[in-house]
């Protein structure tokens, strides 16, 4: 399938519909303006193919290479892309008011799994019968949830009250910027030298 794709995006050789195009050498050298057969005729040459790379250009572009190495190269790279590609889940934890404090870290810990994998958390807090009375005491669990989850996660959305529930988004941490203008061990020494002189 993927090489449909390739061969749709990609004209070579007799596919190729422009009646002049410019040319591109093997070793990357413009080889000029010539006519559909005698570019047809510099690949054959060669022993290698006329790939079409550049459609919209006036007048279009084409390259004299090995098909088969151009195709494996852009197969390569898109599979590249996809491995760098992480799509971020949403996973939800759901607390309760009267949660106990190891019951709490065993959560936290697995919020960090969560962010370390590099997903988004969802934490929920639903109040049940008459814990609507006790809705500070949910905000004072959720804030202690989000403290145990600080080293690995930011809040990104604060604690809200929706309807009978707390809810609150957290997201894994950013690196951070490495700090700037720092001085290099041998220009302090350098400067030391300096200053005895």
């Amino acid at each position: 399938m993927e090489e449909n794709k390739i061969k749709k995006e990609t004209w070579i050789n007799d596919e190729i519909r422009a009646k002049e195009l410019r040319v591109i050498d093997e070793d990357g050298s413009m080889a000029g303006i010539m006519s559909l057969d005698d570019a047809l005729a510099l690949a054959e040459k060669r022993g290698l193919d006329l790939v079409e790379i550049s459609p919209n250009a006036k007048p279009p572009v084409a390259k004299v290479l090995d098909y088969g190495k151009y195709r494996y190269e852009i197969q390569k790279r898109e599979k590249d892309a996809r491995k760098k590609q992480h799509n971020m889940q949403v996973k939800e934890i759901r607390l309760s008011t009267f949660i106990e404090g190891h019951d709490l870290q065993v959560k936290a810990n697995v919020a960090e799994k969560f962010l370390r994998g590099g997903d988004k958390v969802k934490v929920s807090l639903r109040f049940r019968g008459r814990e609507m009375a006790y809705k500070d005491k949910g905000r004072e669990v959720m804030n202690q949830f989000a403290d145990l989850c600080s080293e690995f996660g930011q809040m990104e959305k604060k604690v809200s009250l929706e309807g009978r529930s707390l809810s609150m988004f957290l997201v894994p941490k950013q690196d951070k910027p490495r700090p700037k203008n720092k001085k290099k061990p041998a220009e302090t020494e350098q400067n030391a030298d300096n200053g005895n002189n």
